[in-house]
C-alpha cells in the first residue's frame, strides 16, 4: 500500500511538471515562430530630384479614404448588388476599378497596417487584432502614408468609424469619432455614427484627409453571410454615401482636387467570414474616384461579369496603395512600403521624366528594404553584362537598379518605365518568397520543451493504468492526428477525423460495453444504430471546413428554411434542460425551485428571442414572434445581464451542497448514498452550465445540445461498464468532434464574435476574452462537464447507479493508481491522457510548421492551426479540463 501512495504521489509530480511545461512549451515557440520583422525608423524625405530640380506635381491635394468592412469586389461590380451609382462612375470613366489582393490573414488590423504603410504585417496581429486595449501593435513609429499626409501640414486628418483607426495610428487624428468594431450584432448604429458627420465636414476646408471605416456590412456577413435579406440594402446605403461624397465633390470649389477612394479591408467567404485565404475572403473592392481620372481611365465592362474567383478588372495588392497614393497626393512613398505604383495611373503625369522618377523613388525605396535585410548595396559596381550571373536575387536586383539608373542619367533607353515595372514585380516576388525571420533555436526549444511534457505525462500513466490495453485506441486516435498536422489538405478538413473517429468509437464502445453495462432495454444493434443516427445529425449541422464551406447543411436546409421547426427543437432544448435542473434541486423547497428554473429558463429564452430578433430577424416568425410582443422593451444587455445573475443564483445551492453535503430529506445518509448525491449536485452544475452554452450559441446551433444531451443520457448508462481510459477516449472525440460541429474550423474566419458581448455594454478585455471563448468552445466545454459526470457515475454502486445499473464493476476498487473507488486515482488518469494528447498535438503542430515553414500555405493553414493548438492547450485543457473540471471533480469526490 506504501509502495502504491508513493508511486501515485511520483506519478501527480510528474503530472504537474508536464501540464507547467505546455505553457512553456506554447510561449518560446510562439516567440520564435511571429517575431515582428525589423523595420526601417523615421519618416521618408524626398532625396533626389529630377533634373528641373522639383518634384512630380501631384494631381490631387485632399483624399477621402472610404472603407467599407468585408466589401468584397462582386458585392461593387456585379449585378444585382446595391453599388448601382458606383458603377454608374465606372461607367463613365470617373472612377478605377480594381481588386485589391489581401494576403492572409484578412482581418482588419493586419489588413490597415497593409494598406496604409504597405508592409507585410506580422501573423500575430490576428491575436492583437481581438484586443483591443492592445498598444503593442500601433504604427505611431512607422512611416504610413497618414503620416505624411500629416507632415505635409496642408490641413487637418479627421477619422469617423471602427476605432482599429485609433489604436493604429494614436494622436494622429485631429477629429475622430471611433466605433467598437466587435459589437456584431449592430448592422446601423455603427454606421450611422459615422455618416452623420459626413456632411459636416466636406462643408470644412481645414483638412487633407478623411478616414471613413464602416462596419455595418461585415456585421451582415458576420451574422447571416453574404446572401443575407440585409445585404443588399446595406450596400445601397453604402452607395448613397459615395453618392453624397462625390456630389460635393463636384460642386463644392474646395474639393475639386480630392482623391474619393472606397475599398474594402478584405472580403467574405460564403459563410461570411473572413481571416483565411479563399477567393472571397482575399478580394476586396478598390476604386479610385475624381472627375480628374476620366482623361485616362481605360473602358470597362459595367456590370462586370460574375467570376467565381472575385478577380474582375485589373488586379493590385493593398501594399499598392501606399505609393499609389504617395504619387498623387505628393509626398514621399512610406519607407516600409513594399508596394508597387499603379501603373494605370502613370498617364496623369503627362511629362516622361516625371514618370520615370515616381518609378525609380519607388524601385529606391523598396531596395532599401532589400538591402537591409541582405546587405547588399548599390555602391557595389556591378557591370552590365553579370547581373544573370550573380548568386543571389537580391544582387541581381541591385545590378539591374544601377544600370537602370545609369540609363536614366544618361537618356539613353527607351523602354525604363517597362524596365522599372518589371524590376518592381521581380522585387516584390523576392520580398514575398522571403522566408519569414524565424528564431530557429526558440522552434527547437519550444518542440523539445513539448517532447519533454509528452514524456512525462507517458511516465505519470505508468503508475496509474492498470489496464493497458484501453490506452491503444487513445494512442492511434494521438498518432493518427499528429500525422495529419504534415498535409495542409488535412488540417483544412479535420473535422472529418473526428466525426469518424467518434462514431467509429462510440459504435465500438456500444457493441463491446453494452453488456458489461447490463442494460436489457434494447439489443446492442439498436442502441448502434441509435448513435449513429444522432452522430450523423450532429456530423451534418454545420458545414465546416475550407473546401465545402458555405455548401448546404441541416442548418441551411432545414433551420433557416424552417424557422417554426428550429424554434420547436430550440424551445424543446429549453425545456429538457429545465426538467433535468428541476430534478437536481430537488433539495430545495418544492415552490421555489420551479419558480427558480422557471424564472431561468424564461429568462433565457426571452434573451435569444429577443437576440435572435436583432441578429436574424428573419427567422422570428409564426408564434415566436407572437412571443416577442410580449417581451417589453429592456435592452439585450440587460436581458443578458437577468440570464446570468440568474445563472449565478442558481448555481449556489449545488455548489454549497458539494462543500458542505447537507442531508434532505430525500438524501439518504451512508457512504454510497453520499456519493450519489454528490453526483446529483454534480449534473445539476451541468445543466446549469448547458442553459449558458445555449445562451452563448447561435440559436441555429441550440438543437445540437439537445442531441448531445441524448448521447449524454446513453453514455450514462454504459458508464459503470467503462475503463477510465475509455471515458477518456469518448471525452476526447466528443469534444473535438463538437467544436466543428457548431462550425469551427481551423481557419480565423470561422471565429464567432457574435455572442462576445452579450451582457457587456462597454469593452472589457477580460469579459469579451472569457465570453468569446465559450461562445465558440461551447461544445467542448460541455463535454468536459459530462465527462466529469461519467467519471462520477462509476464510482457509484451497482444498486444505486442513477442510470440503473444492477451488476458490474463500478463499486470495486482496484489495486493500483486506476482506484474505481478512489476518485484521485479516476480522474488522475483522466487528465493525465489529456495531458498526453495535448502535449503530443503540440509538439506535432510546432513540428510540422517547423518542416514547413518555407511551405506555400504555412501563414494560411499552418499559423492559424498553431493559434487554435495554443486555445486547445490553454483554453480548453489547462482552463476546462484540468482547472475548472478538477475543482469540480474533487468537490464530488471529496
Amino acid at each position: 500500500m506504501r509502495r502504491s501512495q508513493n508511486g501515485f504521489y511520483l506519478s501527480t509530480a510528474l503530472l504537474v511538471a508536464a501540464n507547467l511545461l505546455i505553457p512553456v512549451a506554447v510561449y518560446i515557440f510562439a516567440k520564435g515562430f511571429f517575431p515582428y520583422k525589423p523595420l526601417l525608423p523615421g519618416l521618408a524625405q524626398y532625396e533626389e530630384l529630377p533634373q528641373d530640380g522639383s518634384q512630380p506635381t501631384p494631381p490631387f491635394d485632399r483624399l477621402v479614404f472610404m472603407v467599407v468592412d468585408a466589401l468584397r469586389s462582386d458585392f461593387v461590380y456585379t449585378d444585382g448588388t446595391g453599388f448601382q451609382y458606383t458603377r454608374s462612375l465606372i461607367k463613365d470613366g470617373v472612377a478605377m476599378p480594381f481588386t485589391a489582393h489581401a494576403t492572409s490573414p484578412t482581418v482588419t488590423m493586419p489588413r490597415l497596417k497593409a494598406i496604409t504603410t504597405g508592409s507585410i504585417p506580422s501573423f500575430l496581429d490576428v491575436i492583437l487584432n481581438l484586443d483591443e486595449a492592445d498598444t503593442s501593435s500601433q504604427l505611431s513609429a512607422q512611416d504610413s502614408w497618414l503620416a505624411q499626409m500629416k507632415a505635409k501640414k496642408t490641413g487637418k486628418l479627421v477619422l469617423y468609424g471602427d476605432d482599429t483607426w485609433l489604436k493604429l495610428f494614436p494622436d494622429t487624428f485631429d477629429r475622430a469619432d471611433g466605433t467598437s468594431s466587435f459589437f456584431v450584432s449592430d448592422f446601423t448604429e455603427v454606421d450611422n455614427n459615422v455618416t452623420r458627420h459626413i456632411m459636416p465636414e466636406l462643408r470644412q476646408d481645414d483638412w487633407n484627409t478623411m478616414v471613413l471605416h464602416y462596419l455595418g456590412l461585415d456585421h451582415i456577413g458576420h451574422k447571416s453571410g453574404p446572401r443575407s435579406v440585409n445585404m443588399v440594402p446595406k450596400q445601397r446605403e453604402m452607395d448613397g454615401i459615395v453618392r453624397s461624397i462625390y456630389g460635393a465633390i463636384v460642386s463644392q470649389p474646395h474639393l475639386q482636387s480630392t482623391l474619393l477612394v472606397l475599398c474594402g479591408d478584405h472580403g467574405m467567404n460564403d459563410a461570411g467570414n473572413h481571416g483565411a485565404s479563399s477567393a472571397g475572403e482575399t478580394s476586396p473592392a478598390l476604386v479610385f474616384m475624381s472627375p480628374k481620372l476620366k482623361s485616362i481611365a481605360k473602358p470597362a465592362t459595367v456590370p462586370a461579369p460574375f467570376n467565381e474567383e472575385f478577380q474582375y478588372y485589373s488586379k493590385v495588392d493593398q501594399s499598392d496603395l501606399a505609393p499609389t497614393l504617395g504619387a498623387l497626393l505628393g509626398f514621399p512613398v512610406p519607407k516600409n512600403n513594399l508596394g508597387a505604383f499603379i501603373r494605370d495611373f502613370l498617364p496623369l503625369w503627362s511629362n516622361r521624366h516625371d514618370q520615370v522618377h515616381l518609378l525609380l523613388s519607388n524601385a529606391k525605396q523598396i531596395f532599401d528594404i532589400i538591402a537591409t535585410a541582405s546587405g547588399v548595396s548599390l555602391m557595389t559596381d556591378y557591370a552590365s553584362s553579370a547581373c544573370e550571373v550573380l548568386p543571389t536575387v537580391a544582387e541581381e536586383l541591385a545590378c539591374e537598379l544601377q544600370i537602370i539608373s545609369r540609363s536614366v542619367n544618361s537618356k539613353s533607353s527607351d523602354d525604363l518605365e517597362e524596365r522599372l515595372f518589371m524590376w518592381l514585380q521581380r522585387a516584390q516576388e523576392l520580398m514575398s518568397s522571403m522566408a519569414s525571420n524565424y528564431d530557429m533555436s526558440k522552434l527547437i526549444q519550444g518542440g523539445a520543451t513539448a517532447t519533454l511534457a509528452l514524456t512525462l505525462a507517458m511516465a505519470s500513466l505508468i503508475f496509474v493504468s492498470d489496464c493497458r490495453w484501453t490506452l491503444l485506441p487513445f494512442a492511434a486516435i494521438t498518432i493518427l492526428y499528429g500525422i495529419m498536422m504534415f498535409a495542409s489538405s488535412y488540417v483544412e478538413e479535420e473535422h472529418h477525423f473526428w466525426y469518424w473517429s467518434a462514431s467509429a468509437w462510440l459504435l465500438y464502445v456500444t457493441i463491446s460495453r453494452y453488456d458489461r453495462a447490463n442494460r436489457r432495454r434494447h439489443t446492442p444493434a439498436i442502441t448502434a444504430v441509435m448513435v449513429l443516427v444522432v452522430m450523423r445529425l450532429i456530423r451534418g449541422w454545420n458545414q465546416t471546413g475550407q473546401k465545402f464551406a458555405g455548401e448546404p447543411d441541416i442548418v441551411k436546409l432545414s433551420m433557416t428554411s424552417n424557422p417554426q421547426l428550429l424554434w420547436c427543437l430550440s424551445i424543446t432544448t429549453y425545456l429538457t434542460t429545465a426538467v433535468k435542473l428541476g430534478d437536481g434541486l430537488e433539495g430545495l423547497p418544492r415552490g421555489f425551485s420551479v419558480a427558480l428554473v422557471t424564472v431561468l429558463i424564461a429568462s433565457a429564452l426571452a434573451f435569444k428571442v429577443a437576440f435572435c430578433n436583432e441578429d436574424s430577424p428573419e427567422l422570428v416568425v409564426g408564434f415566436v414572434e407572437t412571443v416577442l410582443g410580449y417581451l417589453g422593451e429592456a435592452s439585450l444587455v440587460s436581458r443578458a445581464q437577468a440570464v446570468f445573475a440568474i445563472l449565478a443564483l442558481s448555481s449556489v445551492y449545488p455548489a454549497y451542497s458539494l462543500l458542505t453535503q447537507p442531508y434532505g430529506k430525500s438524501r439518504l445518509r451512508g457512504k454510497f448514498m453520499k456519493i450519489k448525491s454528490r453526483h446529483i449536485d454534480m449534473k445539476t452544475l451541468h445543466h446549469l452550465y448547458t442553459v449558458l452554452a445555449l445562451t452563448q450559441s447561435r440559436v441555429t446551433n441550440l438543437p445540437l445540445f439537445l442531441l448531445f444531451q441524448v448521447l449524454q443520457s446513453f453514455l450514462e448508462r454504459l458508464a459503470p461498464g467503462l475503463e477510465t481510459a475509455e471515458i477518456s477516449t469518448t471525452s476526447l472525440v466528443l469534444q473535438l468532434a463538437s467544436f466543428f460541429a457548431k462550425g469551427g474550423t481551423n481557419a480565423i474566419s470561422s471565429i464567432d464574435l457574435s455572442n462576445a458581448y452579450n451582457g457587456i455594454s462597454g469593452y472589457n478585455v477580460v469579459a469579451v476574452g472569457i465570453l468569446t471563448f465559450v461562445s465558440n468552445f461551447a461544445g467542448p466545454i460541455w463535454w468536459a462537464s459530462a465527462t466529469n459526470v461519467l467519471l462520477l457515475q462509476r464510482r457509484l454502486p451497482a444498486a444505486t447507479n442513477s442510470a440503473g445499473a444492477t451488476g458490474g464493476t463500478a463499486g470495486t476498487t482496484s489495486g493500483s493508481g486506476e482506484g474505481r473507488g478512489r476518485g484521485r486515482g479516476v480522474y488522475h488518469q483522466h487528465i493525465a491522457l489529456w495531458t498526453l494528447f495535448v502535449a503530443a498535438s503540440l509538439g506535432f503542430v510546432m513540428a510540422a510548421c517547423t518542416a514547413l515553414r518555407t511551405h506555400l500555405f504555412i501563414w494560411t493553414v499552418f499559423s492559424p492551426k498553431y493559434l487554435y493548438s495554443m486555445a486547445w492547450s490553454l483554453g480548453q485543457h489547462l482552463s476546462v479540463n484540468v482547472g475548472l473540471g478538477g475543482l469540480l471533480y474533487w468537490l464530488g469526490t471529496r
